[in-house]
């Protein structure tokens, strides 16, 4: 099955239980328009392809650490989206979900979005359990502090911000659990797709910027010239739209370098080239 079909089916499964009659209806309304329609689904993916790679020996294991990842991730967008932090008005093309529901049940959304992720997790581990704790494990690390991605945006609040520890919590966290998590649950060693995950973040990162700063809210679906309305330090500003390019084209260079060898480094490698060029061809308004 296509790695997409694998990511919706399983995201809708876990949200399945929304449709009991004696949930909340407007916060179980609120849950899946955080999840549906996604975007990309860049990290699970990422994950899928690892664990291919690496021979995906339990598939039901791989897609459960998927769907936890996804889910997790569109928590963190809801959250980001608040008025306690970028209060923006468009996700994804539609209104941001504390604009659509209100705030106070976007923040329930995202809460239970997270818990939701680590009960995937609990339920396939009943298949797996050594696999399922360590996933839980590396998902947990890379979601909270002092590595995860409310790290990142905590620090979003310093008065003094180290951009490379801030990039890598903020964006870089869930490509590296991306590619470790992939490992972990086709049974092998996690740490040597540490740096496959957190170039992969980095480019992402260089890339966000990019758009952040050069694309309207059209191209990209979501409030743009964030990073200029909240002063927060970012590639362009450093480098310069041109600077900021060559960065990322070397970080992906690099990251295609870093697959660790597998059987399946051929498929990995042609998937990161993919997306690099994805990343690096803006619209042709945007290059004038």
């Amino acid at each position: 099955m296509p790695f997409a079909d694998r990511i919706e089916q399983a995201l809708t499964a876990a949200l399945l239980p929304l449709n009991r009659k004696d949930a909340p209806p407007r916060l179980s309304a609120a849950i899946p328009y955080a999840v549906f329609p996604g975007g990309a689904r860049i990290r699970p993916t990422i994950l899928l392809a690892v664990a291919a790679a690496c021979g995906d020996d339990r598939p039901e294991i791989s897609t459960a650490a998927a769907a936890a990842l996804e889910l997790i991730h569109c928590a963190s967008l809801v959250h980001d989206d608040l008025p306690a932090f970028d209060d923006a008005d468009l996700r994804r093309g539609k209104p941001t979900l504390h604009r659509a529901f209100s705030e106070p049940l976007a923040v329930l959304a995202g809460d239970s979005l997270i818990v939701l992720a680590f009960e995937v997790l609990a339920k396939a581990g009943t298949r797996a359990p050594d696999r399922a704790l360590a996933l839980t494990g590396a998902l947990a690390r890379h979601t909270g502090a002092p590595f995860g991605i409310c790290a990142g945006q905590g620090w979003e609040s310093e008065t003094k911000i180290d951009l490379i520890a801030y990039h890598r919590a903020k964006t870089a966290a869930l490509f590296v659990a991306a590619t470790r998590m992939g490992a972990v649950a086709a049974g092998q060693d996690a740490d040597p797709w540490a740096e496959l995950g957190d170039r992969i973040g980095a480019a992402f990162q260089v890339a966000d910027d990019l758009k952040d700063a050069l694309l309207t809210p059209d191209q990209t679906g979501k409030p743009v010239g964030q990073d200029a309305a909240h002063l927060r330090p970012n590639a362009v500003q450093a480098m310069g739209v041109e600077g900021a390019m060559a960065h990322m084209k070397d970080i992906l260079g690099g990251a295609i370098a870093s697959i660790p060898s597998c059987p399946g480094e051929a498929m990995l490698a042609n998937l990161v080239t993919a997306y690099a060029r994805k990343m690096t061809v803006l619209p042709e308004s945007a290059a004038r």
